[in-house]
């Protein structure tokens, strides 16, 4: 699939904006506009980062899991965490993670053992094969990430993520209307 010129994209917007006013009658689409290029981000920076990590056949959801893991070990965790915990943590379903974390277990990254307290509970833990792909791996893709980012300015930077924090904020005030958020982000003052 070829790339979209920045010309025809900027044409498809506006055929788009005059053809949700004369069949909705919506004049303003700049909710429509901000997802849809949020969610052209995240597919593009995906296909970004798998590309520039090329050798470790690991797609970012499974990356991130390996790293989750390794985060909890560090932080004291060696008994494991749960396949629930994990899809709160990734934001996706049961069925998602138990696809991840089975793809996982095949490479040999990770292995899942039985809850000595409660045996209808997995603990999934890195393997020795696990940790070492985290370690190796790490420095090289966040550097790439920070690579994909680097066309902003310091001040850039900290105004899209204050605004993207907002952002977040108000989603899960608006899923979850009862809740107060349980995360403090460093951009934002709580």
């Amino acid at each position: 699939m070829e790339p979209v010129k920045e010309s025809e994209m900027e044409g498809m917007h506006l055929r788009m904006r005059e053809q949700m006013q004369s069949v909705f009658g919506i004049t303003d689409s700049n909710g429509l506009d901000l997802f849809g290029l949020i969610h052209r981000l995240a597919n593009l920076s995906e296909v970004i980062e798998c590309q520039q990590c090329g050798g470790d056949e690991l797609s970012g959801p499974r990356w991130r899991l390996l790293l989750r893991l390794f985060a909890e070990e560090t932080l004291g965790n060696q008994e494991g965490v749960t396949p629930t915990s994990l899809s709160h943590y990734q934001r996706v379903s049961k069925n998602t993670i138990s696809s991840l974390l089975r793809g996982l277990e095949q490479q040999g990254l990770l292995q899942r053992t039985l809850d000595p307290q409660d045996y209808r509970l997995f603990r999934i833990q890195l393997t020795q094969a696990g940790r070492d792909l985290v370690r190796e791996s790490a420095p090289k893709r966040i550097k790439g990430m920070n690579k994909m980012i680097a066309c902003l300015e310091p001040e850039e930077y900290r105004t899209l993520m204050v605004s993207l924090d907002k952002l977040l904020r108000s989603l899960i005030a608006t899923a979850h209307p009862n809740k107060e958020p349980k995360f403090h982000s460093p951009f934002v003052e709580n």
